[in-house]
């Protein structure tokens, strides 16, 4: 009998051993899947954090090269703009310096000359603002005034400040030689010119 009290109590500590021994390993490979999920996952973050700051500092790269160049751009297109200002101003400028000079008369005389030989031009009317008629009335107009049997007449118009307009036909055709007009135009015709100047100098 106490064989198998004996025998009884040492299958007990065997089996009491052997489930602390299951329940231990399912313990630590419960606790190493857990680690080693807790692992994965902190490494996964730690991955996803990488490409979100390596796309961050992408994006703002990105956005600083194309702030720069839009910063290039709005300069550069300023300093055109610049440029078109001062050339108008500059153009404006020459304009009104020959209209205000002895060669306006000379100017206007010319233009007025070619439009009476022109055979279907029958009725020319040359247009200036009041202050230029009185001055040149008694100098290169005067010479006009010989052509008026050919139907040219000359008006006051205070529409405009300087130069001068040339009415064909009552009107059929214009022409506008104001100072700013003629400005304008001369403007037109170099801005492309500057403009490839300053794309060469680029």
């Amino acid at each position: 009998m106490e064989v198998q009290l004996q025998e009884l109590i040492e299958q007990i500590k065997k089996d009491g051993v052997a489930a602390a021994e299951a329940e231990a390993k399912t313990i630590v490979e419960a606790a190493q899947a857990d680690a080693e999920k807790i692992l994965a996952d902190a490494q996964a973050q730690a991955e996803k954090m990488l490409a979100d700051a390596k796309a961050e500092t992408e994006r703002m790269t990105r956005s600083s090269e194309d702030a720069i160049r839009q910063a290039g751009r709005n300069l550069l297109i300023s300093f055109r703009e610049s440029v078109a200002r001062e050339l108008k101003t500059i153009v404006g400028e020459n304009v009104g310096a020959v209209y205000a000079s002895d060669a306006f008369g000379e100017l206007i005389l010319r233009i007025v000359e070619n439009w009476a030989n022109t055979p279907d031009a029958e009725e020319i009317a040359v247009i200036l603002n009041t202050q230029d008629l009185n001055q040149l009335e008694e100098t290169a107009l005067a010479a006009l005034k010989e052509k008026l049997s050919k139907g040219i007449t000359l008006k006051a118009n205070d529409n405009f400040d300087g130069g001068f307009r040339i009415s064909v036909n009552e009107g059929g055709a214009y022409y506008d030689y104001s100072a700013e007009a003629v400005a304008e135009m001369l403007s037109n015709y170099l801005s492309p010119k500057v403009t490839e100047l300053l794309k060469e100098a680029e």
